[in-house]
């Protein structure tokens, strides 16, 4: 088996075990969630409250990288072409229909597809060249802005309860 068909093999493999993948764009690579179906990772985005597609433009290339399920860390990375799928084309249909059953916690289950193909953009990342080689500098990049928080001061009765229960048990 030649080295190309054992990457393609290791592409497939790795990103239809990852739950998400982190792709690389015109701007800051972004963690997406996917599907891997009919041998490219579809994502689906930028509608509201849809995840947002790394400025992935119809006929550019971007760069995916796949993390191992069990250890969080890279596990390869490799180049795509981007095409995007015109809605309700036979292609779409397939993916939308892998899609759908990915998408957690959706507001409007029974309207989705409908609600994807008016406002979404659902994009095929074909593989193309792959490498296992680790990256001779970090990746690590600041966080993107965001207005969500999770930082808070905690209320000021809270170390009394917390002491409380302690005592009691």
């Amino acid at each position: 088996m030649t080295d190309l068909r054992l990457d393609r093999l290791l592409v497939e493999e790795a990103t239809k075990k990852s739950g998400l993948i982190w792709v690389r764009g015109a701007g800051p690579a972004r963690a997406l969630w996917h599907v891997w179906h009919e041998g490219a990772a579809h994502v689906l985005g930028d509608g509201p409250g849809e995840q947002p597609l790394p400025q992935l433009a119809d006929g550019a290339t971007a760069e995916v990288t796949v993390r191992s399920k069990d250890k969080g860390g890279r596990l390869i990375a490799w180049t795509a072409a981007v095409s995007e799928l015109e809605p309700h084309s036979e292609a779409w249909e397939s993916a939308v229909a892998e899609l759908k059953g990915k998408r957690l916690n959706a507001p409007d289950a029974e309207q989705m597809t409908e609600r994807w193909a008016r406002e979404c953009r659902v994009l095929r990342l074909e593989p193309g060249r792959a490498t296992t080689e680790l990256p001779d500098a970090s990746l690590a990049e600041a966080p993107l802005p965001t207005p969500a928080t999770t930082r808070q001061a905690i209320p000021a009765g809270l170390p009394r309860l917390l002491l409380k229960r302690k005592k009691r048990g």
